[in-house]
């Protein structure tokens, strides 16, 4: 059984990767969809049908399930990324 998908939950398309955006609102107007937010593109109305798995806060989802622009947008999710901070953030850790 899925855990409950909470506001504020991390998004990702697979587990493990990174993040891609967080929920915004969980079943607005008491449909069954969720409201998320993409990085660099926005709010994007999500069928509950896309969620693949739910669990330790993160909500995974099936991206055969969800329409092509919201994919177009998870593709360019992290495009506004400084390259020089990821870059030093991963030296840093050395």
């Amino acid at each position: 059984m899925l855990e409950p998908i909470k506001e504020e939950s991390l998004v990702f398309v697979s587990d493990g990767d990174e993040a891609i955006g967080s929920v915004r609102r969980v079943a607005p107007n008491e449909r069954p969809e969720l409201v998320i937010y993409i990085e660099n593109a926005g709010d994007f109305v999500v069928p509950i049908e896309a969620v693949d798995d739910v669990h330790s806060g993160k909500v995974i989802l099936n991206c055969e399930r969800i329409d092509r622009r919201l994919r177009q947008a998870i593709d360019h999710a992290r495009d506004a990324e400084d390259p020089r901070f990821v870059a030093r953030s991963s030296d840093d850790d050395r």
